[in-house]
């Protein structure tokens, strides 16, 4: 990790240093870093308004309020009313201000050379414009509130994820579990230069292969942590396409609606264990088994066509966690049993499969509580 830190930790320990550092040149003026940009921004704009000042850093209004006040407190800003409109205040620095404004703009400048320290003049102007583009989109990603799908993986043909169709198979990005062997572990991290697929590249593909294809897997990750879902399978369903969702049962209510709405088909979801086993087996110390047992129950009894699946792994599954789940999901129409397979981008590396024995073995307990068994994998 040494020279390969994350964005967001690279920013989270600029921050920090920035404070640690502010807050100690700044101790002669009794203010911190948290008021510095608001001072500085208040003398160069003067009779700026709250609504603009916050909207000049992305502030929210409890951070401009709390900053303002202690600067006004301190004689360092003041706040008058409009000239043409009563109800609007303006804020404006004080004499006490500018006796000390030349000293604050050396202590912002000591901050930059520590910061560029071991660059050269044109790096340094190459970083300054790189840090201002980051800023501009992180700016321009608030501002539009985009409210588009984003996916990060797409397999552009299957003839395995929806049974009976032709079909692509698109993979969102995020995951409420950490299950040990998951293949997609980096669908549940999420690295910040993972390649992204845009909405509307999905959409112009799907268009183009409308002569083709039937349907559209929609598996992760866990889909339906996304409230964005609903409005591309909207956009999916006018294609004349079928969808089928992949999930981990967590998420009832979001399935409902999306069910109700008609903008999904075919439901497969994860049974990862027998519920006493679940917490270890999706690796979360806590979990809400009812969430999961309301999705089973949802499933069973819905007029939709769905499908149960187990990925066993040696280390979780047994005969007798076999035999507590065939008895939890009687009376279910589908049930696939799909083999692990370890490799490269597996959660936790050194888990097993079974042997094609142990996994007719397992089949033959469900077999008596489930219409149709099967195996996958092997």
């Amino acid at each position: 990790m040494e020279n390969n830190q994350y964005l967001f930790m690279n920013v989270s320990i600029l921050y920090r240093c920035a404070q640690k550092f502010f807050d100690k040149q700044l101790i002669p003026y009794e203010i911190g870093a948290g008021q510095l940009q608001f001072l500085i921004q208040v003398y160069e704009n003067e009779g700026i308004t709250m609504q603009a000042l916050a909207s000049l850093g992305m502030y929210d209004k409890g951070t401009i309020t709390k900053s303002i006040q202690k600067l006004e407190d301190l004689g360092y800003v003041k706040m008058m009313t409009h000239v043409n409109d009563k109800r609007v205040r303006c804020l404006y620095t004080t004499d006490k201000t500018k006796e000390i404004i030349s000293n604050i703009y050396l202590i912002r400048r000591q901050w930059w050379e520590k910061v560029t320290k071991g660059m050269n003049k044109e790096e340094a102007e190459i970083f300054e414009h790189l840090l201002d583009m980051v800023a501009k989109n992180a700016t321009k990603y608030m501002e539009d509130e985009e409210k588009e799908m984003r996916f990060f993986g797409m397999q552009k043909l299957t003839l395995l994820d929806y049974p009976g169709k032709m079909a692509c198979t698109l993979f969102t990005g995020g995951c409420n579990f950490r299950c040990p062997f998951c293949q997609n572990s980096d669908l549940v991290f999420l690295p910040e230069n993972r390649t992204e697929i845009k909405e509307e590249d999905v959409l112009s593909y799907l268009k183009k292969r409308q002569d083709v294809l039937e349907g559209v897997c929609i598996s992760g990750g866990e889909p339906l942590l996304h409230e964005e879902l609903e409005g591309f399978l909207r956009q999916v369903k006018s294609l004349g396409y079928q969808v089928k969702i992949d999930t981990n049962g967590c998420f009832l209510e979001r399935l409902k609606v999306l069910i109700d709405l008609g903008l999904v088909d075919y439901v497969a979801m994860d049974i990862k264990n027998c519920k006493e086993a679940y917490g270890d087996t999706v690796g979360m110390k806590m979990i809400d088994i009812e969430k999961i047992e309301e999705c089973v129950d949802y499933l069973k009894s819905a007029n939709i066509d769905y499908e149960f699946r187990t990925t066993l792994v040696k280390e979780f599954h047994n005969e007798e966690r076999m035999k507590k789940i065939a008895s939890w999901i009687k009376g279910a129409k589908h049930y696939y049993l799909q083999n692990f397979v370890d490799g490269p981008s597996v959660i936790q590396q050194g888990l097993h499969g079974f042997e094609k024995e142990e996994l007719e073995h397992f089949k033959k307990i469900v077999e008596p509580y489930v219409e149709h068994v099967e195996i996958r994998g092997i």
